[in-house]
């Protein structure tokens, strides 16, 4: 021998010492010199030690991190009927809690399950997100809902591990995966609307967009190659085009759409996500709602609260008499908008003298959420709610953006131990 002596076996990887081979047997064939080799002592390899050859490499399964599977949920409900399931915030575990599913029920033909963690509501990110503002957001989504959860138990690995649940949030949807727009479009004296329609060829209710440059529509946020998903309330998936024609002619001067870009469009479509208003981003809107923040003065709020009764027969509450330069004049409310919400909390289901009730038992400070007649007959005709699209909440969600969050403490969670009924 000349040395150490190397032999390769079967398998590359693995390499045997001449210290270990007992007998060579040398045999001729018509494909040369084939080696039989004998082992004396046993082969004993243990992973944990390794081997002198680097190419083979040995993992731990027991040691290796599976990454959380987000699950979409998209619940559709009918007239007079729930969604069937609670959302909770629970004293010592963190998170959005989905509790008490009904079987059967909406929820969990879905999908949905107990224990699960909120994630996503309509694809607005919510786990950080206070826990009313979250349930407010389930209530205003009408009969269609989208939520993107996580198994319980994956939730509390993951945020034990600190992992990144936004992150893990925007890759279930893909990159690149932007928002729809709502557009509202007025129209104008010389060229028109300036957007035209086209059918997708092969593809039955599905329209691209064409538009006429520095037009009414580009202005107010359409953009070239969207798609049409919506119009005036009624999706356009069942409509022909000479159907969609006669929708725009009625129109008059103004329109709202609801679009989105082909490559988002498809994303949506692989995951089986509907595209709903309530998802959208709002272009040019005419009215907003807004929300007011009124300090009591030495007289209160400085308003009186009225139920009145419109020409088209709808009930409201009405705001009338603000005293000149009192709380709710520096405020910035107008004679006659219509109340929507005390504190957060919509009025829609209250009876006026609960209403009166909350007002005065909040203290020296109130928020309530206006909006004007006018604002209420659009939002209506569109089939939509008008807390959708606050002025105030475009500036809440600009601070959330620039400001880090910060995490709930023990007692905080605590006092914050409720839920919210989805039944």
């Amino acid at each position: 021998m000349f040395g150490r002596t190397v032999l390769p076996l079967l398998n590359p990887s693995v390499w045997l010492t001449d210290d270990l081979i007992g007998k060579r047997h040398n045999m001729r064939s018509s494909t040369g010199l084939v080696e039989i080799i004998g082992l004396t002592e046993k082969f004993t390899f243990n992973p944990r030690e390794g081997i002198d050859n680097p190419v083979m490499v040995i993992t731990d399964d027991a040691d290796s991190v599976s990454t959380p599977s987000p699950r979409l949920c998209v619940l559709k409900r009918e007239e007079g009927e729930s969604y069937g399931f609670h959302l909770r915030v629970e004293r010592g575990r963190q998170g959005h809690v989905i509790r008490n599913v009904v079987a059967g029920g909406v929820a969990e033909r879905t999908g949905l399950q107990d224990g699960d963690r909120l994630l996503e509501v309509n694809n607005c990110y919510v786990d950080d997100v206070p826990h009313p503002e979250v349930a407010r957001k389930i209530k205003l989504s009408g009969h269609q809902l989208c939520l993107l959860v996580l198994d319980g138990e994956e939730y509390e690995q993951g945020t034990s591990r600190g992992q990144d649940l936004r992150g893990l949030a925007s890759a279930h949807k893909g990159e690149g995966c932007k928002p729809p727009r709502l557009c509202h479009i007025t129209r104008h004296p010389v060229s028109g609307l300036g957007i035209n329609f086209t059918p997708i060829e092969g593809e039955k209710g599905r329209f691209s967009v064409s538009l006429v440059a520095g037009g009414a529509a580009e202005k107010a946020g359409v953009c070239k190659g969207d798609h049409l998903v919506w119009m005036n309330g009624a999706t356009v998936s069942d409509l022909t085009h000479s159907a969609l024609s006669r929708m725009m002619k009625k129109c008059g001067d103004h329109i709202t759409i609801l679009v989105i870009d082909s490559e988002s469009e498809k994303n949506y479509m692989q995951q089986r996500m509907p595209i709903l208003p309530t998802m959208a981003v709002p272009y040019n809107l005419p009215y907003r709602a807004r929300k007011l923040h009124l300090l009591s003065g030495p007289g209160g709020y400085g308003f009186l609260l009225r139920l009145e009764k419109a020409p088209s027969g709808r009930t409201s509450h009405v705001l009338r008499e603000m005293d000149s330069g009192g709380p709710a004049e520096r405020a910035g409310m107008h004679d006659g908008e219509l109340l929507l919400e005390v504190n957060g909390e919509s009025v829609e289901s209250l009876k006026h003298e609960e209403i009166v009730d909350r007002v005065r038992l909040s203290g020296q400070h109130i928020s309530l959420t206006t909006i004007t007649p006018q604002g209420q007959e659009f939002y209506t005709q569109l089939g939509l709610s008008p807390l959708l699209f606050c002025e105030d909440d475009a500036v809440e969600r600009e601070k959330e953006s620039s400001t880090p969050t910060r995490d709930i403490t023990d007692s905080e969670q605590e006092e914050e131990s409720y839920e919210i009924s989805f039944l």
